[in-house]
């Protein structure tokens, strides 16, 4: 309350000014604002309305698909680079996919509690098959792996199943 705690009053006296000649600090400070801090300001101003009206969200980027390494041509690096570069895309996705998955069935434990067994069955079963299907295509690659790798396992992996099945059938 400044009634209560009222401020002693200041034994310096307020000066008053004897000159006519303007203060230089305000003298430059008007001259600064003008010259340098309007026209920048200007042009910031500017640069943001541009901005505005082209709206660029970087977290939205869609890239184009492209060839698989197995279309590429012999000697077309460009293809290469581009295949590579895909399949690093397509493995972060995975990625996220199962981390997605694992999430919601934590989600669903921490929610349910003693019945989790019975009632995150769904969630349990879908982590399985993603969990699967992550290992069967990105499996024993180790973290140096990549497009072409990732192929030849692929090959092989089929070259496997086709013998099995050929074994089966005889």
């Amino acid at each position: 309350d400044w009634e209560a705690y009222k401020v002693p009053p200041t034994r310096t006296p307020v000066s008053e000014r004897t000159t006519s000649v303007p203060n230089p600090v305000t003298f430059f400070q008007t001259v600064f604002s003008y010259v340098v801090d309007a026209p920048v300001t200007f042009v910031r101003e500017w640069i943001e309305r541009q901005q505005a009206k082209n709206k660029f969200y970087y977290y939205h980027q869609k890239f184009r698909r492209v060839p698989d390494l197995s279309e590429c041509l012999e000697g077309d690096y460009l293809c290469f680079f581009e295949a590579e570069a895909q399949w690093r895309r397509d493995r972060m996705v995975d990625q996220e996919i199962v981390e997605i998955v694992r999430e919601r069935l934590g989600a669903c434990k921490q929610r349910e509690g003693p019945n989790q067994f019975q009632n995150c069955a769904k969630e349990m079963e879908l982590l399985a098959q993603v969990t699967k299907a992550y290992q069967d295509k990105y499996g024993d690659l180790g973290v140096h792996g990549n497009a072409r790798t990732c192929l030849m396992k692929q090959k092989h992996r089929m070259m496997e199943e086709r013998k099995a099945q050929a074994n089966a059938s005889q």
